[in-house]
């Protein structure tokens, strides 16, 4: 990347520092009566903001570190117990903590608090320095030269990027970012700023002006191994798998035992498909001994969700069990059992699962986790109430963490309409790359797509794979930097596209996806469904691909996604009326691609494929040239691999059972009926 161009990424790249608060002016006035040493004042005016703000962080930390510097330690402790309850991952409070075992010299439980500080924040230069003279005075010579090799590394960094550090590993991102991205400004490339701003990104889920950081960093500095394993993560998270693993062989070059590379390259590796060979390397580490329990309860769920994919239900029942007594209160671990959706929790397991959700010191990720698995538990015992419950706590808890704007899809659905007409497609016929290899089945997830692909992988000339990220990459290209939600450059900038670059798109897609492809069959599928939303780029740059809409009733669509937890994206299925406003512009911008292009679509209702099964397989045959085949029939006696959230449903023969479940909730779903209105009729027109 261009110097100029990572320069503007740090000029323009997006602050979000708000205004000072009323509470922020007070903190920084008692701030600095500590630091001028008026502890006694200090105090004083932090008392009120206890009484005021008893969970507030700042408040409960200066009121600690006060305490100790009136040698009220017992009293400062009790305040750093309150913290840590609220605020676990604070690094501040542990060294806060190891100072005041530090004035009662107790130096076991200082080095103990130091130590749980700088690992969870290594640019803690303070807590270093203790760390070294406590090794040092206790005699252990080698942990001190650990310390001691920290402390050099630190006092290299200019103060502004140390300090940003230390707010970035707190969380506090605003904050951060406004202090590394003024140093950047002032005195230019700096390897580790520009590190650190690129982390920020990745943080704020700003993959790519993330990605481009990173690739100024490295041609900077390209044996910087902490800045090229950031970079293979933001290309995993980009779903640029080959990219990300090609990136984990070098680090795995240069260090070729290290843990942290081995889990990239793993993660990279899946993402291509490569299970069996992932499989056994998981079972290595975790022979070879974990670190902690964490990491332990880590490479448990992943081998779990691998043998999930593979349909090696028993073993991934065990290792999601194993997960569990490495971490008892992983959330993630308990959800992932329920996700199975044919497990089913014994009484002890529910309990449990009680229990932890109602622990105040369970964390909000654990928590949302331990909501959806008690919804699903409490559903199959036929306790709809409760477990509508549990579901609509575990929506809050996420939908309250994510930035979903449901404008974004409806602009782009009107301007769809606007764009992509009968005759814009008519004075572009035979655009794009004749390969007629893709079958796309796209739509809302829990729309019964897993299904019609698992179908459609049943015949010997058609090759499943999974949800491809590759139009998206091209869709995020067009749209460029823009951030207009308004009047964004994408879908108008179609009209400007020649023949040859929709060409390009089409052969960069060939390219691309084809290493997921694994057998010489002639046809595969990506089944990416939000894909829905981009057919008219789809048919300009592949215009012989074939496209399935899998289409499911409204109220059984919508309650299907407030009661999954999907791994990542998907933000819109945590609200009802998000939900509910998602199918509505799904249904519109369906019904104009079917004008648009008349024939080109398949709708397939899950209902009727249900109901139908051979008539409706034939259709679907019939409609991608493919003659019938028997095994289509039998879909669930395919041993091929399934990663989405229906891979044991499929593997089962078809069952109406999952049609009219939703009505099993239907006292609490009339805010959902009257948030889709007509959609709940008018869905096959």
């Amino acid at each position: 990347m261009h110097d100029s161009h990572h320069r503007e990424l740090i000029r323009n790249g997006e602050n979000l520092t708000a205004q000072t608060s009323l509470l922020e002016q007070e903190l920084l006035r008692l701030q600095e009566l500590t630091r001028t040493h008026h502890y006694i004042a200090a105090l004083a005016g932090i008392d009120p903001l206890l009484a005021g703000h008893p969970e507030d962080r700042d408040v409960l930390y200066l009121a600690a570190l006060n305490l100790r510097h009136l040698n009220r330690v017992p009293d400062a402790l009790e305040l750093l117990r309150r913290l840590e309850q609220q605020h676990p991952r604070y690094s501040r409070l542990h060294e806060e903590r190891g100072h005041c075992y530090v004035a009662l010299r107790d130096a076991p439980r200082a080095i103990e608090a130091f130590r749980r500080g700088v690992n969870l924040n290594q640019a803690l230069p303070d807590s270093w320095q203790m760390l070294h003279g406590l090794y040092r005075m206790t005699g252990d010579q080698h942990n001190a030269a650990i310390a001691a090799e920290h402390i050099a590394v630190l006092q290299k960094l200019p103060l502004p990027v140390i300090q940003a550090g230390s707010m970035f590993s707190d969380g506090e991102l605003t904050s951060a970012e406004s202090v590394v991205r003024a140093y950047l400004l002032q005195h230019g490339d700096h390897v580790e700023a520009m590190r650190l701003l690129a982390r920020i990104g990745i943080q704020r889920d700003m993959l790519d002006d993330a990605e481009r950081l990173l690739e100024s960093v490295l041609t900077l500095a390209p044996d910087y191994g902490a800045a090229r394993a950031d970079y293979a993560g933001v290309l995993y998270k980009r779903q640029k798998y080959l990219q990300a693993r090609q990136e984990t062989d070098t680090l795995l070059q240069l260090e070729p035992g290290n843990r942290d590379y081995l889990k990239l390259y793993a993660a990279a590796c899946v993402g291509l498909g490569r299970y069996e060979s992932i499989i056994r390397l998981y079972r290595q580490m975790l022979a070879e001994g974990a670190a902690t329990g964490t990491e332990t309860a880590d490479l448990r769920l992943w081998l779990a969700d691998l043998l999930k994919t593979v349909g090696r239900q028993p073993e991934a029942i065990q290792e999601y069990h194993a997960a569990i007594a490495a971490l008892p209160d992983s959330g993630e671990a308990w959800w992932s059992l329920a996700n199975l959706k044919t497990y089913r929790f014994a009484e002890d397991e529910i309990a449990r699962m009680r229990i932890l959700e109602a622990t105040p010191a369970t964390s909000l990720v654990d928590r949302y986790h331990l909501c959806f698995a008690l919804g699903k538990a409490l559903e199959d015992q036929a306790l709809y109430e409760e477990s509508s419950a549990f579901y609509e706590r575990g929506n809050a808890l996420k939908h309250a963490e994510i930035r979903h704007l449901p404008q974004i899809t409806e602009t782009h659905a009107r301007l769809s309409k606007q764009v992509c007409t009968k005759q814009f497609f008519a004075a572009r016929q035979e655009w794009g790359v004749a390969d007629p290899d893709p079958i796309f089945i796209l739509g809302l997830p829990r729309s019964g797509s897993t299904l019609i692909e698992q179908i459609l992988a049943s015949h010997p000339q058609v090759e499943g794979t999974q949800e491809l990220a590759d139009v998206q990459r091209i869709v995020t290209e067009l749209r460029g930097r823009g951030t207009d939600l308004d009047n964004p450059r994408y879908p108008g900038v179609l009209t400007e596209l020649t023949v040859d670059e929709f060409t390009r798109f089409g052969e960069r897609y060939m390219a691309d996806t084809r290493i997921y492809r694994q057998t010489p069959r002639p046809f595969f599928i990506d089944k990416m469904p939000n894909n829905f939303r981009d057919i008219g780029l789809i048919h300009l740059m592949l215009p012989n691909a074939k496209i399935i809409d899998a289409r499911r009733e409204p109220m059984a669509c919508c309650f299907g996604n407030l009661k999954q937890l999907f791994s990542s994206g998907q933000e819109f299925s945590y609200n009802i009326n998000d939900i509910a406003r998602y199918y509505r512009t799904y249904l519109e911008i369906m019904r104009h691609w079917n004008v648009a292009l008349p024939g080109r679509i398949l709708t397939v209702h899950h209902e009727d494929l249900v109901d139908e099964l051979e008539g409706s397989v034939r259709r679907i045959l019939d409609f991608c040239g493919l003659p019938f085949e028997p095994a289509c029939l039998e879909f669930h006696k395919s041993p091929r691999n399934v990663r989405t959230a229906s891979s044991e449903q499929v593997r089962q023969p078809i069952s109406r059972e999952g049609i009219d479940q939703w009505r099993n909730f239907e006292p609490w779903l009339a805010s959902l009926r009257a948030a889709l209105g007509d959609a709940v009729t008018s869905y096959r027109d």
